[in-house]
């Protein structure tokens, strides 16, 4: 048995190589997995939702460089892990120039272009180097001074979210009401099918305001606002799969030996139409985060100083006809990347699973 294990997963991924599509979506889930997952570490922000907010250098084009002094605010030390980020115990003051006096520091702090105004810091004790410290911002800035760069590596876990708990939820919905239908048909078919339709009928975008209104605005009440408008077409999948599964021999024999249709269902007939559930879940997760980005544009989804790439565009989107599109562009691109190769691992799925090939 395990060799047989063992020699279809070779076969899979063998198959599955075959596939470039598939594979370079295979790579962009995974890097960005990676990164949803040590997004903290790897963000020049590491701040809470990467919010640090410096109002001087807002609307920055990318590979803006500039020099903060760190005024130390009395709080306790830094709190936090890198898993949900460390608040800062300074203030990050933009400056232009200093200079070291005795036991303080007179800094030209930087207003705009331009424009500086002198300002003497006491340093505490601290040395000069430790009290300055240059960034850049490859991305640049956004409207409220905050690093583009680390609002887009933090926002990826909120989509990866959205879409897993999206799929979670629309599997364990479509899968069960799918499959009791094509089992039991008859009026239990009937009355699913119904709700499928009357569902169906409602478009996607209504159905997901209509519930987020109903369970208010926030991160978790788009998880349950998505995920229950996904449920349908899995339905549909399975319903159909059951039905010709349900009259084949084995069937008839299990139903024979006196076993319960709840064994006979999630026993013999779901095992064998998994396939086409692992590529609607691939097509599912794109559809999810879409939707996400959608909700979060329209001021309904996640709401700030969460970062969220539907949210970073709805701030953004004017600076598009200005002189900073990248502001909108960069987590649109992330928005299409994303998508992008959850359609083509699905797509690569459905054709290494597909008994003809």
């Amino acid at each position: 048995m395990q060799e047989k294990e063992h020699s279809f997963i070779k076969l899979f991924w063998k198959k599955l190589r075959r596939n470039k599509g598939a594979v370079f979506g295979l790579f962009i889930i995974l890097l960005s997995l990676l990164t949803a997952v040590f997004s903290y570490v790897i963000s020049p922000d590491a701040t809470p939702d990467a919010n640090r907010i410096i109002v001087e250098i807002a609307a920055k084009k990318p590979g803006y460089k500039q020099q903060f002094f760190k005024l130390m605010n009395g709080s306790k030390p830094s709190s936090g892990n890198y898993f949900s980020g460390i608040t800062d115990n300074c203030q990050y003051i933009p400056v232009t120039s200093y200079k070291v006096l005795q036991d303080s520091v007179e800094v030209d702090k930087y207003v705009d272009d331009g424009v500086s105004e002198k300002t003497k810091f006491s340093l505490n004790g601290r040395e000069v180097n430790t009290a300055f410290v240059t960034k850049t911002f490859w991305l640049g800035t956004d409207k409220f001074g905050r690093d583009i760069l680390s609002r887009l590596i933090v926002g990826v876990r909120v989509s990866l979210s959205v879409g897993l708990i999206a799929v979670i939820i629309s599997l364990t919905v479509g899968i069960f009401l799918g499959a009791i239908a094509g089992y039991f048909r008859g009026r239990t078919d009937e009355i699913i099918l119904w709700l499928i339709n009357v569902v169906w009928s409602i478009p996607t975008l209504l159905l997901v305001f209509a519930i987020t209104l109903a369970l208010g605005k926030g991160f978790w009440q788009v998880f349950l606002a998505v995920g229950l408008t996904l449920w349908v077409n899995v339905a549909r999948l399975i319903r159909g799969q059951v039905l010709s599964i349900r009259e084949l021999n084995y069937i008839e024999a299990t139903k024979a030996m006196g076993f319960s249709h709840a064994r006979i269902i999630f026993k013999h007939i779901l095992p064998n139409v998994m396939g086409p559930v692992i590529v609607i879940a691939a097509s599912n997760f794109a559809s999810a985060i879409v939707i996400e980005a959608g909700l979060s544009f329209l001021g309904v989804g996640v709401q700030p100083p969460q970062p969220s790439w539907g949210l970073m565009i709805k701030e953004n989107y004017n600076f598009i006809i200005t002189n900073n599109p990248m502001l909108a562009i960069a987590p649109g691109v992330a928005i299409m990347l994303l998508v992008l190769a959850f359609n083509l691992l699905g797509n690569g799925l459905r054709d290494v699973l597909d008994v003809r090939n």
